[in-house]
């Protein structure tokens, strides 16, 4: 049986969950923080201090080692981003997410709850 994960990820924190039926690991990522007195040129920030977004996503990826199946979700385009770091910077990340949607907020247990239910669809289509 695949090891599953879901990722909820903004600009300020990657919350990742490994799940299966018997068991839960959860860790948070935060993303670095800067003190900016402009604008930034990018909705989350992330261009200002490239490096830094790229140090977020490889602490995220690593988090995720060990997972087969990975369920992207969050608020806004984070998610995207980090699918861009894979694409460029580890393959084989990329090739385990599974799916990505944009989800608001949820608890954590909402979020596990649409974790098991998304899982349980895509093994039963196997």
């Amino acid at each position: 049986m695949p090891t599953h994960a879901i990722v909820w990820i903004d600009q300020a924190e990657a919350r990742v969950f490994h799940v299966d039926p018997a068991n839960l690991d959860e860790s948070t990522i935060r993303s670095p923080k800067h003190h900016v007195n402009r604008q930034p040129k990018g909705r989350d920030g992330t261009e200002d201090h490239p490096d830094d977004a790229k140090r977020f996503f490889r602490e995220v990826a690593h988090a995720l080692e060990g997972s087969d199946e990975i369920l992207l979700v969050g608020p806004s385009t984070a998610k995207l981003k980090f699918l861009r770091y894979g694409y460029a910077h580890d393959h084989a990340l990329q090739a385990r997410v599974v799916g990505v949607e944009t989800v608001d907020h949820p608890t954590d247990g909402q979020l596990l709850a649409h974790a098991r239910a998304y899982f349980k669809s895509v093994d039963r289509m196997r």
